[in-house]
């Protein structure tokens, strides 16, 4: 936004979000919350002319999350990481305590 000089709501017009939407997120006030949903993040990238994994990979650094990026070269990881988008945010909450309990060592 700088480089271009861009205000909230230039950017706010171009990817037809709102100003309030564009301004969170680049002052990073919903971090710890819920991640912006995916057409967010496409919408912004549109808005700021960015690639839209560029965009993605900012907003994941930001809530210090971790982005895969290498395909995973194993047909199973690939479909079950690919699953997990179509999960509500509950079935995923339980999917992450299995997976926490198995590399815990606590189910066998």
């Amino acid at each position: 936004m700088d480089e271009r000089n861009w205000s909230y709501a230039d950017v706010a017009r171009r990817s037809e979000l709102p100003r309030s939407t564009v301004h969170d997120l680049a002052t990073n006030e919903r971090v710890g919350h819920r991640p912006p949903h995916p057409r967010t993040l496409q919408r912004l990238a549109a808005g700021l002319d960015l690639p839209a994994e560029q965009v993605r990979a900012a907003a994941a650094d930001a809530a210090g999350l971790s982005v895969w990026r290498e395909p995973a070269g194993d047909p199973e990881i690939e479909v079950l990481a690919a699953a997990l988008t179509r999960l509500s945010p509950d079935q995923r909450r339980h999917v992450a305590a299995l997976v926490r309990s198995l590399l815990d060592g606590s189910n066998p």
